[in-house]
């Protein structure tokens, strides 16, 4: 019979230097400034620039959350909080993807209008484009958190 090493959730400054646990700092940088961007900019069609502001505020403040229920250690090293970590970045990955697509799709439609637009919309634009990117680097950060989580989560 093979032993199994029991893997370990990180707490305190081990969050700091454990994968997947380091990525919580980039994700909320990229997350917060889609958040700012998009704040910013006028929030013409409401819906998806809405879906977008949701996405953007509920994973800045849940993995902010996660993060520091993670440095506390009060996880107690316990393999139903890997799973709920493995849960939490699938669906946040999920969201963010969305969010992606849909303001790709509002800034993809306000680039035909850049041809005779104000100083202000154009400056709009400028911001939505800059959201999109940093959106798309959220989602991949938490889909790569997700694969990690996914690893270290069978390895309980």
């Amino acid at each position: 019979m093979a032993s199994r090493t029991m893997a370990n959730l990180p707490s305190g400054f081990g969050i700091c230097s454990t994968l997947p646990d380091i990525l919580y700092l980039p994700e909320l940088v990229f997350g917060g400034l889609v958040w700012i961007l998009v704040a910013c900019t006028l929030v013409v069609p409401h819906n998806p620039q809405g879906w977008v502001m949701f996405v953007s505020v509920f994973c800045f403040v849940m993995t902010f959350i996660w993060m520091v229920v993670f440095a506390c250690g009060t996880h107690h090293n316990k393999a139903s909080w890997a799973a709920a970590d493995l849960l939490y970045h699938g669906i946040a990955a999920f969201f963010y993807l969305s969010a992606s697509v849909a303001l790709a799709k509002v800034t993809l439609d306000l680039s035909g209008k850049q041809g005779n637009s104000t100083t202000t919309e154009q400056r709009n634009y400028k911001l939505d484009v800059s959201a999109v990117v940093f959106s798309y680097v959220a989602t991949l950060l938490y889909f790569v958190h997700t694969i990690l989580s996914a690893i270290r989560w069978k390895s309980f």
